[in-house]
């Protein structure tokens, strides 16, 4: 139960639906009670074994209470069959029956209908926490998981959880009190009879706390499997070219196939390891009913202590303990399934988050004179991307950062827009350290355009729109002009209006590109990341979002990383890096003359 302890501070938005379902749980239990006691009247006018009581009974405390109710109980069937007949005595026992009968379904249902509210509410808000917090989190994160496995806990972790919660509330209200009630009812009949039923409880407990020890330990791995084969998945369908160009339907299957065996096995382990509950409870049980039919029947016809109406009553109450008994071993099994779920769910919600906006941290809105980048060290994990690299970059100018792969371009754009932070040194924006500025606001003053254009399976309106989500059409047709993108969008069947599928399958390489910088332009940062914006495209769709990236970055500040030297010639500086250091900056021009690294890299393209 210790991770439902936090998984329970999202029950407080619907406490008053819990309040209710154990309000009616309550009734539930006790009407559950009464209808087998109902049968007791019944059954002595049914068999002439009523004691006739021809004076009403006075109250006088509780302890005499169950002595009141029955010398007030035949009172009534006395005098009551002697004004208007057995038949009509009968009568009013059967309609008393059904209304009892009635209450205690009605109240089930009542309970059931609040936790509904309380189940879904919890699903919901779960829900939307883990996709709030995956969200949140640093991509160092996702470096570490696998996206299925991230998926897996959104859906069917969280989904096992809430499944889990109601048959918690299961267990501490519903068929506790149903058997303390029973127990209570039982003891009122006979102390003798019902000692059996307290040396039937610890022991079914025990043998169903056996069957269950290892259900945990499974469920996880079982849970982390189904996180394995949704990431196969996952990853095949983003990578399907690859697996059908390659030829690996057949691996790929293979892989999936022994990851689903892995979970066909552990399931089944699971599922009868749960089965085994229920069967065994009431083995249990029924064993227990078999002896108390031999000795309640001893004391009916031997001894004569206990008259038969109240020992056929007794038996319905011994078998209505069974059913909850049963219930409990299984909600057992669902706690410690639900446990290693919520162990999965609560990693997620409570992972740190080491990038956040600090208390009180700056808001900026607007980019006034620098970038200063002093000294920093970076390093992913063991190895150094950067070393105490430093770059200064005034308002207006364009730098481009080129090298080799590996080289650390890239890195300096995902620290400066805080995707991760600095190890050693600052990144200050006119002169105000990074950290201490409102991560929004900083990712504000920055558009971003990726080698991979990620696009959203939605319109191009929409896809857009991120840069400004109150934009209008005109808007959006506007930053489409300068992105050199409207020329194709109008041709398209609807417009800006149309879906342009998964990733943007619809669309070429060039074209998802183009949009990606629209969506860049409408957006109007003061700074402009451009990471390898060309570098995966053909010479002809490179000319048009070339012209696009000129038309972005006039009066602006731009970052430019370059894979292709081609698209950089015109930058007021280019900083040329090598192993995480810079080992040439100056014009283009500068860099030739100079006939260093820069020019190699040049030659190396062809490029004159």
């Amino acid at each position: 139960m210790t991770h439902f302890k936090q998984i329970f501070s999202f029950i407080v938005p619907y406490k008053k639906y819990a309040y209710l379902n154990i309000f009616f749980n309550i009734l539930y239990a006790l009407f559950s009670t009464l209808s087998f006691m109902s049968l007791i009247p019944m059954m002595q006018v049914l068999f002439d074994q009523t004691k006739r009581n021809t004076t009403e009974p006075v109250y006088t405390t509780i302890w005499e209470f169950k002595n009141y109710t029955e010398n007030y109980l035949s009172y009534f069937i006395t005098s009551t069959t002697e004004t208007f007949g057995v038949a009509h005595t009968l009568s009013i026992m059967v309609a008393v029956i059904i209304v009892i009968f009635l209450l205690k379904n009605l109240s089930d249902y009542l309970a059931m209908f609040f936790i509904t509210f309380l189940r879904n509410g919890i699903l919901r808000d779960m829900r939307n926490a883990m996709y709030k917090k995956t969200i949140d989190l640093p991509l160092a994160f996702f470096s570490e998981k696998r996206k299925g496995d991230v998926i897996s806990r959104i859906s069917a972790d969280v989904n096992e959880v809430q499944t889990s919660f109601l048959s918690v509330l299961e267990l501490i209200v519903k068929e506790p009190l149903t058997i303390v009630f029973t127990i209570i009812a039982m003891l009122s009949i006979s102390v003798k009879l019902t000692l059996f039923v307290f040396v039937f409880i610890p022991i079914s407990g025990y043998i169903i706390s056996v069957i269950g020890k290892q259900l945990k330990k499974k469920s996880t791995k079982a849970q982390q499997e189904q996180g394995i084969f949704l990431s196969t998945i996952e990853e095949t369908l983003g990578g399907l070219k690859v697996v059908k160009g390659y030829n690996s339907e057949n691996y790929f299957n293979r892989i999936f196939q022994e990851s689903t065996q892995r979970f066909f096995t552990l399931s089944n382990s699971i599922s009868n390891r749960q089965n085994l509950a229920s069967p065994t409870s009431e083995f249990m049980g029924i064993m227990v009913i078999a002896i108390l039919l031999w000795y309640g029947g001893h004391m009916v016809l031997i001894e004569k202590t206990l008259n038969g109406a109240s020992f056929i009553a007794y038996m319905g109450l011994a078998y209505n303990i069974l059913t909850p008994a049963k219930s409990i071993s299984k909600a057992t099994y669902n706690v410690k399934k639900g446990n290693a779920a919520a162990e999965r769910v609560l990693e997620i919600l409570e992972q740190d988050n080491p990038i956040t906006s600090k208390e009180n941290a700056i808001t900026k809105t607007s980019f006034d004179s620098q970038i200063s980048i002093k000294n920093i060290n970076f390093k992913y994990q063991d190895e150094n991307v950067l070393s105490d690299f430093s770059l200064e970059v005034k308002k207006g100018q364009t730098i481009a950062l080129v090298g080799q792969s590996g080289s650390g371009k890239s890195t300096i754009a995902n620290l400066l827009t805080r995707f991760y932070d600095v190890n050693e040194g600052n990144i200050n924006i006119d002169g105000i350290n990074i950290k201490d500025l409102n991560i929004q606001s900083l990712r504000g003053l920055m558009g971003l355009v990726t080698q991979d254009s990620i696009l959203f399976n939605d319109t191009i309106r929409a896809n857009i729109a991120l840069g400004k989500l109150d934009a209008t059409d005109e808007e959006i047709i506007e930053a489409l002009k300068i992105a050199n993108a409207y020329e194709f969008v109008k041709e398209l069947p609807f417009g800006i209006h149309t879906n342009i599928g998964d990733s943007g399958n619809k669309l070429s390489g060039g074209q998802k590109q183009r949009l990606s910088i629209a969506r860049a332009v409408l957006k109007n940062p003061p700074i402009m990341i451009l990471d390898e914006a060309t570098s995966a495209l053909d010479t002809e769709s490179e000319k048009f979002v070339q012209v696009a990236l000129e038309n972005m970055m006039q009066n602006r500040t731009s970052i430019v990383i370059a894979h292709r030297l081609s698209t950089i010639q015109k930058a007021d500086k280019i900083i040329v890096m090598q192993k995480g250091k810079i080992v040439e900056q100056g014009s283009h021009d500068a860099l030739i003359t100079l006939n260093g690294t820069y020019n190699k890299l040049v030659t190396m393209q062809s490029f004159e």
